[in-house]
């Protein structure tokens, strides 16, 4: 079977020349789903385990197992610190999820997941540099509810395994309490990415965003769209590193999120949305596109668009405005109807339009930053400093309007970003070890060009065959004639 490389940017060229910017769009879209499966099919998955130490003969069993293991086991036990050293511990994340609310999809069954999951396996290893796997884990209980506290009980009984905990794709109202019970009762860093690492982008795209077009944090009015995990978190990061709460409004399905929302306040479970009641909107604006007139940012993870976002709404917004609208697998708007509305600068959660503010671009260096200096937790300050880590790296680069923060493809944001996530969780007094910046760095850069480098080596040597071009080729054709 002919095999090639494809380079999925030229996408766009490889689309028919008269097609709409929206049929480019919806066909890329339909692109991208029918070819996951089908790629997903063909390499069974995405992530494989394979040793880290040789075998140079058979007596070499006798040191990786019995009897020589013998003294590993007692070591650890002995202090159970040495098992970051002594095992793959030290550099390996458990990725849990109930798969709950998978990406838009909402609940997809345990296994549903896995795809989401071993996804971000894949990245952490590829762009972090250290190993990851994938836990899909059935939160229900006896009443067939969606219980947090068996994701909360399954997870402090793992911890022992693995330096870090991602947690992924559990629905809110649990996702707050199981992220909140085990950052404090477990004795590694569990990470929330949906919410904690998607508002830790969006403030490095926010900060940038707002050079450009000369506003200061403190004096810009932002209006968020969903009150869900993501967006509940953003705010609270937004605001901890320098917005002002009384400029901020957020909207739920119900309305805008204010001191009179009883129904939030009743309902114990979505206290973090409470807090934002009581913190954001003095005025109690109950109208989105009321709200939306003047505002300086709009901040929406809502659901799938795109026309959920109206461009009338856009037009109404301040001179030079920010718009992030990063629904996947569509944002709320397409980004060029923004645009056209009068939105100064537009960032999604998509990697073919500009300004992908995607999570992506963070967890693998936090996690990195985290796992180097062994850390207890990731505080919100680690989260922050690593929003201006990147913020900073991207503007050292160049930034633009239509380029506003450094992408999944620029490999050394991720150890500048672990480094910096590795000093402030020193200053934190959360880590377990210290190191100078330039060491997290230095070996940070090196993990992860090793990984890299492995893959290329399985790559080049046929272990991993590349995609079969008829495969892709049969695809391609297949979206252009449905979206024509």
């Amino acid at each position: 079977m002919e095999e090639i490389k494809l380079d999925l940017s030229n996408l766009d060229a490889a689309l028919p020349s008269d097609f709409t910017q929206e049929q480019k769009a919806k066909a890329k879209t339909l692109f991208y789903k029918e070819l996951a499966v089908a790629a997903h099919d063909f390499y069974r998955g995405k992530m494989q385990t394979v040793p880290k130490a040789p075998a140079p003969g058979f007596n070499w069993f006798n040191v990786w197992y019995t009897p020589g293991v013998s003294k590993i086991s007692t070591s650890i036990r002995e202090d159970n610190n040495q098992s970051f050293n002594l095992s793959n511990r030290g550099n390996i994340v458990a990725v849990v999820s109930d798969s709950t609310r998978v990406l838009g999809d909402g609940d997809c069954t345990p296994p549903g997941g896995m795809g989401v999951m071993e996804g971000k396996a894949l990245l952490m290893k590829y762009l972090g540099g250290f190993d990851a796997v994938a836990i899909c884990v059935d939160s229900k209980n006896e009443k067939g509810e969606n219980d947090p506290d068996k994701i909360i009980d399954f997870v402090k009984m793992c911890q022992h395994s693995f330096g870090a905990i991602d947690l992924e794709d559990i629905s809110q109202p649990n996702c707050y309490k199981v992220l909140d019970v085990l950052r404090e009762e477990c004795n590694i860093p569990v990470w929330h990415d949906d919410a904690q690492g998607t508002a830790c982008v969006t403030l490095a795209g926010l900060i940038n965003a707002l050079k450009l077009v000369n506003k200061d944090i403190d004096k810009v009015k932002i209006v968020y769209y969903g009150a869900g995990a993501a967006n509940a978190t953003i705010a609270r990061i937004v605001n901890a590193a320098g917005a002002d709460p009384a400029k901020t409004i957020m909207f739920d399905s119900k309305g805008g999120l204010h001191k009179n929302r009883k129904d939030i306040e009743e309902d114990k479970r979505f206290y973090r949305k409470w807090e934002l009641c009581q913190a954001t909107n003095p005025d109690c604006v109950d109208d989105f596109p009321e709200a939306l007139k003047g505002a300086d940012v709009l901040i929406s993870m809502a659901k799938p668009g795109p026309d959920l976002i109206k461009p009338e709404w856009i037009s109404s917004m301040a001179e030079k405005s920010i718009v992030f609208v990063c629904a996947n697998p569509i944002p709320e708007i397409y980004p060029y109807a923004a645009k056209e509305a009068g939105a100064h600068i537009v960032a999604t959660g998509r990697g073919d339009f500009p300004n992908q503010v995607n999570n992506s671009v963070g967890f693998p260096g936090i996690l990195k930053g985290a796992l180097l200096v062994k850390a207890k937790k990731v505080t919100d300050n680690m989260a922050i400093a690593a929003a201006k880590a990147i913020a900073e790296f991207s503007e050292k680069r160049g930034i633009n309007t239509e380029n506003i923060i450094a992408k999944m493809d620029e490999p050394d944001v991720f150890p500048y970003e672990a480094a910096e996530v590795a000093m402030q969780a020193i200053k934190d007094g959360v880590a377990r070890l210290e190191m100078t910046w330039q060491e997290a760095y230095d070996i940070a850069k090196k993990d992860i060009e090793l990984a890299r480098s492995t893959t290329k080596l399985l790559v080049d040597n046929g272990v991993i065959p590349q995609p079969p071009k008829e495969m892709i080729d049969k695809i391609l054709k297949k979206t252009i004639e449905e979206v024509r």
